[in-house]
């Protein structure tokens, strides 16, 4: 239980540090980036948090990203919604590891808010369930 108290401490910090650019309204280049380094970090924290929780709370092991929304999904830590955006939220974040397109930068930075607000559902689900 100690390691998903700090899985949990850990993707809180990094949706405040997404959460709190989200609002620039003419961002730069370099702000763009950070968001979007912000976002891949963040992901990363939430989805590992959302795993920890499946493996402690509800004795499921899964190793993957989109495996362990689906089974966020099965016990009800997120919505069908929620799920089929949580889905393209993986593949945007893969997208924004293994290219850099200026295009598709600013595609994907569009996106950024919704997937901020979708990751702290998320976690608040988790949290309210420990």
């Amino acid at each position: 239980m100690e390691r998903l108290q700090e899985r949990i401490a850990t993707a809180d910090k990094a949706l405040k540090t997404l959460e709190e650019i989200q609002d620039i309204e003419t961002p730069s280049a370099i702000e763009r980036d950070a968001f979007i380094q912000r976002f891949e970090y963040t992901f990363e924290s939430v989805w590992k948090l959302g795993k920890e929780y499946l493996r402690e709370i509800e004795g499921l092991d899964h190793g993957s990203p989109k495996r362990i929304i689906r089974a966020s999904r099965e016990v009800a830590l997120l919505s069908a919604e929620e799920t089929v955006a949580a889905l393209e939220m993986v593949d945007d974040r893969n997208l924004t590891t293994h290219t850099y397109n200026e295009a598709l930068a600013d595609q994907i930075y569009e996106k950024i808010p919704a997937y901020a607000k979708l990751m702290r559902t998320w976690w608040k689900n988790m949290l309210t369930h420990v």
